[in-house]
């Protein structure tokens, strides 16, 4: 891995925050990601699943966690299984975790390899009464890939029928959303190798260059400073493709007058960052740019203010929307009559801001975390308004990640990012 060894001691935080919510006799099965074929001998770059990741840091394919709090032998309330290397892997494939470095990384003493877990399962289960089943309930999940979660589940409902099953998921929304301070430090740095790209990239834009060119500057950036690369699929959205939300061809020549929408961050240990900034591809704002550009930023001010324990996260964002309706007016955007008679379900901004304004951020970028109940101090979220002109050929989006504090405004991961129009003119023509 390219980042810096974590403390194990988040690991075990994580797990006693998991066990404590675990019923009487029940077991807790986690599994690593798969690695996922392209074609031929050909594989995408593995991705941990960041679950067996939070309460393991276990970052390798072919792992499973087992968590039993009430195991009679006290080696069996936490066992990771990892895949067994050897010196033919080694030569191929590089370091793998032996039973020792599995320790060290995840606190766990009890280690087997993966070739002893149906033996040592079966065993488990001889004492429990209910598995907790690691599915995936996030709200914009869309899975149609079969994952090695799925195979594990069906495997132990037909082994295994007479047994209770329950869910995980309950507990990682409400234990994930709220960070360890180690977490908000790693969110921090990868914040801090996200900074280092945009004011790489302020200095090489001007007209003339591409959308893809801007990419490889923050990549090169990103991987010199330990990170894997980006915490998401890049957008680099230059004049009438901002106005594509989820644009991320990045093919087209950036030009003179336009603006370049940039919604890009850098991943770290896991960790994601999440950033979104607009700058002009001259180096200057037009009169007009200028205007919608303070718009925005007032409304992500105001927004970010908001961000307090026992907001209600659809209260707030109702809120954002009226911030947003006030701007809008005052660009010439919306008049009253819009706003008098618009539909309740779909009110007049949703014209030019058509998104939400905030999700949980973490080991996921749309990360996990309660969103029916009080906003906690430690949870992280975005702050990303955006107004979307397709008409004048541009579009602004500004956005940051804060930290919700137990008093007080949250506290800006990004606060050393350029943001102010003046300050990214001054940088860009510097």
């Amino acid at each position: 891995m390219k980042y810096e060894a974590i403390s194990n001691q988040l690991f075990i935080k994580n797990r006693k925050k998991f066990m404590v919510q675990m019923r009487p006799k029940s077991v807790a099965v986690f599994n690593s990601n798969d690695i996922y074929p392209i074609s031929a001998d050909s594989t995408m770059p593995f991705e941990q699943h960041r679950d067996i990741f939070y309460l393991s840091g276990a970052d390798q394919e072919e792992t499973i966690l087992v968590l039993f709090p009430d195991a009679s032998n006290p080696k069996h309330r936490e066992v990771l299984f990892v895949r067994e290397t050897n010196a033919h892997i080694a030569v191929w494939e590089g370091e793998k975790l032996t039973k020792e470095k599995a320790t060290e990384v995840s606190g766990i003493e009890s280690i087997f390899w993966l070739s002893d877990f149906d033996k040592v399962f079966f065993d488990l289960m001889t004492e429990a009464d209910t598995v907790y089943f690691n599915t995936n309930e996030h709200y914009r999940q869309a899975v149609e890939t079969q994952t090695r979660e799925d195979r594990f589940i069906a495997k132990c409902k037909k082994d295994f029928p007479a047994h209770n099953w329950a869910k995980s998921n309950p507990i990682l929304q409400e234990i994930r959303g709220v960070k360890e301070p180690e977490e908000i430090a790693l969110m921090q740095a990868a914040c801090n190798i996200t900074e280092k790209g945009f004011r790489r990239v302020l200095e090489f834009t001007k007209p003339g260059v591409w959308e893809y060119e801007i990419e490889a500057e923050l990549l090169h950036e990103f991987i010199r400073n330990r990170s894997k690369g980006f915490a998401y699929t890049p957008i680099i959205a230059s004049g009438n493709n901002a106005n594509v939300l989820h644009y991320i061809e990045n093919n087209q020549q950036c030009r003179e007058g336009d603006l370049i929408l940039m919604d890009v961050a850098a991943e770290y240990a896991n960790y994601s960052s999440d950033l979104t900034r607009t700058i002009p591809v001259n180096g200057k704002y037009t009169k007009r740019q200028r205007e919608v550009y303070d718009a925005v930023l007032r409304v992500k001010n105001e927004a970010t203010k908001m961000l307090v324990p026992g907001t209600l996260w659809v209260e707030y964002h109702k809120e954002v929307g009226k911030i947003m309706t006030s701007e809008l007016l005052g660009l010439g955007l919306l008049d009253k009559a819009d706003v008098q008679n618009e539909d309740p379900n779909w009110p007049a901004y949703k014209k030019y801001f058509m998104h939400g304004t905030s999700h949980h951020i973490g080991l996921d970028t749309h990360d996990y975390g309660e969103l029916k109940t009080p906003m906690k101090a430690n949870m992280v979220f975005t702050v990303e308004p955006g107004i979307y002109i397709p008409d004048e050929g541009f579009g602004i989006r500004i956005e940051d990640d804060v930290v919700i504090q137990k008093s007080g405004e949250p506290s800006n991961l990004m606060a050393n990012i350029p943001i102010e129009a003046e300050e990214i003119e001054g940088l860009m023509n510097g």
